[in-house]
Parts: structure tokens; sequence; C-alpha cells
């Protein structure tokens, strides 16, 4: 009976053309004032409401977001999860990630399709192989799973990749993380609206920020499309926005907007179960659950705010991922899109106070924001909720940049070569 019931159920519910769908979460309208601001309905900008709630039982929260949620960077991105960072300090706050990451479906109740396939990141040289084993060793001092594998246990894990030497980049070796993997980045946003709304927190959606309200060097509103909403404190989380928005409450930020390209292919049968990593030309590939070929490339080399970027390095990176798996020179491309990334000199994000009094920023993240969601949101979370930092952090915070204690990771960020 109850494969019967579940097929005549789809069809009514088809058939209502969801009219009597219950909403996931509400869409109210701003009160006039908050406890807490979160600006941005990205990824991070939800999990710090929800953490906010769960965590520290914030719920007089709003997040504005002046398009759709997750319509940003966090549907923009190839969904990689990884934890495999080389400086202590990235390895410990992605690490702490990877096992929210582990949990995350059961936390929220919903289904973020986190898969731990496994990430291979590809030495094509000597110095790669020497910084790829510098990273595994790292990454065994912090506890975090890494192990090397030969070129023959390279193609025993992933039997369609060409180990023949004979293109441009010849395999010597590879890292891998076992527990690395993807999930469904449209499924994160959701899952984080609809556990937070369900505490309380309250969503609105097309709402622009035009301008923030500051008093003796402390916050004490943000001007939007929707009218003034009077808030003690505020989060700024809009990724490639970050420096706009920082500019827009007086001060400057060190970091650069750049696109980062991706692209994916017609659906195919699964022919790809892991997800493999070129820093060397920053080309990654792995099959989405659709059968897509869900490619990554690099970075223009330019400051833009285009969300498409431009031919040369999809071309680079085409030729590369063609190099590595000839059989997927057969393929056609269906889309290719950019996300607006934001960069700090060192590659390393922050997550700190501000200049301002009671604002907050979540921003710097590169290629590296997706995979650090559920860390992100908890520590960035702790921060606004004690005004100070978590111990994961702390190392994060803006000042470095005048302290010169920086945590250089353009090597495994894969942000700049």
């Amino acid at each position: 009976m109850t494969p019967r019931y579940s097929i005549f159920s789809l069809l009514r519910n088809a058939a209502s053309y969801h009219e009597d769908w219950p909403e996931a979460w509400r869409s109210p309208e701003p009160k006039p004032s908050y406890e807490v601001v979160i600006v941005g309905g990205g990824g991070h900008g939800l999990a710090t409401a929800y953490y906010l709630a769960k965590e520290h039982g914030v719920t007089d929260v709003a997040v504005i977001e002046r398009g759709w949620l997750g319509g940003g960077n966090t549907g923009r991105n190839t969904t990689i999860v990884r934890s495999n960072y080389l400086w202590d300090e990235s390895a410990q706050l992605y690490e702490h990630a990877l096992k929210l990451w582990e949990g995350l479906s059961q936390d929220l109740n919903y289904n973020v399709m986190f898969s731990q396939r496994g990430v291979m990141n590809l030495a094509h040289n000597q110095h790669d192989l020497r910084e790829l084993n510098r990273r595994i060793s790292a990454n065994r001092l912090n506890g975090v799973d890494s192990e090397f594998l030969t070129p023959a246990r390279i193609k025993a894990f992933c039997p369609i990749i060409d180990l023949r030497a004979q293109g441009r980049y010849p395999v010597l070796g590879a890292s891998l993380q076992r527990r690395g993997g993807t999930a469904r980045h449209d499924a994160v946003a959701w899952g984080y609206a609809r556990a937070a709304d369900a505490r309380g927190v309250d969503i609105i959606q097309e709402c622009p920020v035009e301008g923030f309200d500051i008093s003796n060097g402390k916050i004490q509103a943000v001007r939007t499309g929707k009218g003034r909403i009077e808030a003690r404190k505020v989060g700024i989380v809009v990724a490639g926005h970050s420096s706009v928005l920082a500019g827009q409450a007086g001060f400057r930020l060190p970091v650069q907007s750049l696109p980062l390209q991706a692209l994916v292919s017609e659906p195919v049968k699964p022919v790809l179960d892991t997800v493999v990593m070129s820093n060397a030309v920053h080309a990654y590939i792995s099959q989405s659950d659709k059968g897509e070929l869900v490619i990554g490339a690099g970075v223009d080399p330019y400051v833009g705010y285009g969300q498409r970027g431009g031919i040369a390095v999809t071309e680079e990176t085409l030729a590369a991922i063609c190099e590595l798996f000839p059989m997927f020179r057969r393929m056609r491309m269906l889309r290719l899109w950019g996300g607006i990334v934001d960069v700090c000199p060192d590659a390393s994000p922050i997550l700190s106070k501000t200049p301002v009094e009671g604002l907050y920023i979540n921003c710097g993240w590169g290629t590296g924001g997706f995979k650090a969601t559920p860390g992100s949101g908890h520590v960035f979370a702790h921060t606004i909720a004690r005004d100070a930092p978590h111990p994961l952090n702390a190392p994060f915070k803006l000042d470095r940049f005048h302290s010169g204690f920086l945590i250089d990771e353009h090597g495994a960020a894969a942000v700049a070569h």
C-alpha cells in the first residue's frame, strides 16, 4: 500500500501546482529593530544566524539578502569540501567545518547530500611532489587525514585518468583526503534557512543594503531598500561585495574581488566517483548526482564583479582536463558562470571585529568559501554573540595585516599562482 499511496500523493500535489505546499521558511517584512542583523543570505550568513540561535540563544535576528537565498556564491561554486590546508590555523578551521559537515544533515534535519567521495590533489612535477608531501605531513600533525598516492594507486582509485605522461601534465603522485567530497550547494542554503527560521530568525529577501548609520564609532542601523532597520550588532557576510559594504561603513578592506569561473557538461552515466584537483593549472573536476561533469577553473587576473568571466581561463582549464581525461574530449559543455570571490593578500579569510563598534566582517575566503560554510558560521556566530573571537578564528582578525601575522595559504588554497 505504501508505494501506491506515495505515487497518488505525488500526483495529487503535482496537480495542485504546489498551491497547498507549506513554505520552508517565512517571508516576513522587516521589524523596525533587531538585536542582530546579518547582511548576506548565502550559506555563511544563514549558518551564522542558525548558530546564533542554536548555540547562543540569540533569536532576535534578521538575515537580509539583496536577491534570493543562495543566489550569490553559494549557488555559483563547484561544491567541493576538504580540510587539507597547510598552516595550523587554516587546517584547524577547515577541519572544524568538515566535522560539522559530517553531521550536518542530521543537525538540520535536511539532506544536504554530503558525499565523502574523496578529494585527490595531483602533482605534475618535482616541486609539486615536495609541496604535496609537505602538506600531507602538516595535515597529519594537525590530525587531518591525508595520504600519498603513487601513480599506480592513483590509477586504481581513479581508473579513467590518463597516466601515460605523454602530455603537458604528467602525473607523478597525488595526495588524497578520503573524508573530503562534495555537497549540494542549494540544499545547504535551504537547510540552514529552514532551521534558522524554525528558531525564530527572520529571513528577508529582495532587501538591498543602501548604507549604514554610525554614531560615535558605533553601528546604529542598516539602511535598506525596505527601510531603516536598527540593530545592536551587524554582521557583513557578502562574499565578493565585502569591500563595497565596508566602504559604505567607512573603512577599507585588504581584499580584491575577482571572477572565479566554473562550468558543467551535459549529463552522462556515472564515470567519476571522486574529486580530482590540479593546483598547477587550477583545474578540478567531479561528477554531480545528475551526471554532469562539474569543472572548476581559475580566477580572472583582474578585479571585476561580472558573473561570467573570460574565455582564456576556460580554454586553459578545459585543455588541461582533456589532457588528464582524454575520454572527456567528446563531452559538450552546457553552462559557464563566474562567482565573485574576494581574495586577501595571504589567501586566508577575515572573521573579525571591525573599526566600527558592533560591526563584524566575514570575508576573504577566495576559492574556499563553500567548504568552510558550517565552520565559518559557527565561529562567526560566537564572535558576534560574545564580541570576542572563537579560538579558531582568532588568528584571522583584520589587524593581522598591521601586525604582520599573516597566514599564507596561496599554495593550498589554489587562489593564485
